[in-house]
């Protein structure tokens, strides 16, 4: 099996150095990832400057751009590697409810997923790299042992508690959760008094409800959301047919 593996955290992040070093033994492995911090990138793609790969002294591969561009560029001439699996994370915090939008960590492995690839998302769900290594043990078993015979390509989304391995609760197959609407702004000042804003924290959830990823994880469970990217509101297609001269 070969394994293309990015992330938004950064090439530098402890989450995918060890999932890297978790995946190496039972895969051909590749690391392509931003050469800096990209959360909340979302699937953008850098279409207003070149991109430039870099070669790190661990092997890895960084680029000066999103995570989207760090899996397009893999995957569309830039290195003669062929994955049979797209894999992203090990993140630093949840990616649960609507935090999916916004994420560089699912966006890497959608690009991966567009392409006609099988494709993950690991997430830890709290910050702060506890227990990581019980994250990437995981992740191995998953892709080893525990990957679901689903129509390829799929696209999972897996949210991991920060808990030692032993202390995992089994993966349960989940549907996302819902999030308040985001905390205010925060605003402040720069060093020349001009004033200046930055994004408030996420919402606390608002569904978290049996089936949702919010309660499995909330119970110390791993959770895997199975995601798809046709966005069409297919029930509002025949009221808006309807209201069509």
């Amino acid at each position: 099996m070969r394994i293309l593996i990015s992330n938004d955290d950064g090439y530098l992040a402890p989450g995918i150095e060890a999932l890297a070093a978790a995946l190496a033994p039972i895969a051909d492995i590749m690391v392509c990832a931003p050469d800096s911090n990209r959360s909340g990138s979302s699937n953008s793609l850098t279409l207003d400057r070149p991109l430039i790969i870099y070669r790190a002294a661990n092997g890895f591969h960084s680029v000066n751009g999103t995570p989207s561009d760090c899996v397009h560029i893999a995957l569309t001439g830039g290195f003669d590697f062929k994955p049979d699996l797209v894999v992203s994370g090990i993140n630093q915090g949840q990616n649960m409810g609507d935090d999916t939008l916004y994420s560089g960590t699912v966006a890497a492995a959608t690009e991966g997923y567009l392409f006609g690839l099988p494709a993950i998302a690991f997430s830890q769900v709290q910050h702060g790299w506890a227990h990581l290594d019980g994250a990437a043990r995981f992740a191995r078993e998953f892709i080893e042992h525990g990957l679901p015979d689903l129509p390829k390509p799929f696209l999972l989304n897996v949210n991991i508690p920060n808990l030692p391995y032993d202390e995992l609760k089994p993966a349960v197959a989940t549907r996302l959760g819902k999030r308040h609407v985001s905390e205010p702004v925060i605003r402040t000042k720069d060093p020349h008094g001009r004033e200046i804003f930055w994004i408030g924290p996420a919402g606390a959830a608002k569904d978290a409800s049996e089936g949702t990823d919010f309660h499995a994880t909330s119970l110390g469970h791993v959770s895997v959301t199975p995601l798809q990217i046709d966005l069409t509101h297919s029930q509002h297609l025949p009221l808006l047919r309807k209201a069509m001269p």
